[in-house]
């Protein structure tokens, strides 16, 4: 299976001159950053399935739950935006 966060995390650097030959070199993320992505990632499918949950079971939206799972998609948007830039 292809570990497709590490892929995702992954970013090209460019390096040479102008007028020579540009070598265009894969970055990897660091390993910590994988599984702080990896993490929260399960995390919102762990809440998404709380969230459900609730709302069968009690009929209800519960909003504070709703919140936490907009953190974290906010959380892991932002790392990889983030990680691309630089």
């Amino acid at each position: 299976m292809v570990d497709w966060v590490r892929r995702a995390l992954m970013r090209k650097e460019i390096r040479g001159h102008v007028r020579s030959k540009q070598h265009v070199e894969m970055v990897e993320a660091d390993e910590r950053l994988v599984y702080a992505v990896k993490f929260a990632i399960g995390m919102t499918i762990c809440l998404s399935g709380l969230e459900v949950a609730h709302m069968a079971l009690l009929q209800r939206w519960n909003s504070e739950i709703f919140v936490a799972i907009s953190s974290l998609i906010t959380f892991v948007s932002g790392i990889i935006i983030g990680h691309k830039v630089t």
